[in-house]
């Protein structure tokens, strides 16, 4: 079921904060069913960098999904076709946000002659891109603030 009156634009400076609070939000709400409490707080610790969220949102193409004026969702695609981030609110889960913002995605690298998407999947978001045609490259442990997380580096051809 989509999201009525969902709309999709770009980053705005203005909109950081509030993507920060969705972004520690979703981790500890959804993928907290697939990781320990340790890997949870070491994701997406209370204390997040900020100027470093302003400058990476600002050197991506970064998405924001929104729906009554609440940011519900956002993305962020770098210009090697690399999928940096996509998150979408925990209460607004299975609503095709991270369907609409992927097709962005997609849009944008197609534009920039990318050849492929990446990404490297969370355990939660795995089944997500596998949907939707990605492949598995191979499966990798990661440090988050010296905490180990498996994920999985996945691809889709353009």
């Amino acid at each position: 079921m989509t999201l009525p009156g969902l709309n999709i634009r770009a980053f705005q400076p203005g909109d950081a904060l509030e993507i920060m609070r969705l972004f520690r939000d979703t981790v500890h709400n959804v993928n907290a069913r697939d990781y320990t409490p340790e890997q949870i707080e070491a994701w997406a610790p209370a204390l997040m960098d900020e100027p470093r969220w302003h400058e990476r949102l600002r050197a991506n193409f970064t998405y924001v999904a929104e729906a009554d004026g609440q940011i519900v969702g956002f993305s962020e695609l770098e210009r090697s076709g690399r999928i940096g981030t996509l998150y979408v609110h925990h209460q607004y889960q299975g609503r095709g946000i991270a369907s609409r913002l992927l097709s962005e995605m997609e849009t944008r690298a197609r534009a920039l002659g990318a050849r492929r998407l990446a990404a490297e999947a969370s355990l939660t978001a795995y089944g997500f891109f596998q949907r939707r045609g990605f492949k598995l490259v191979r499966a990798q442990e990661v440090d988050r603030n010296g905490v180990s997380l498996r994920n999985f580096v996945m691809e889709r051809v353009l």
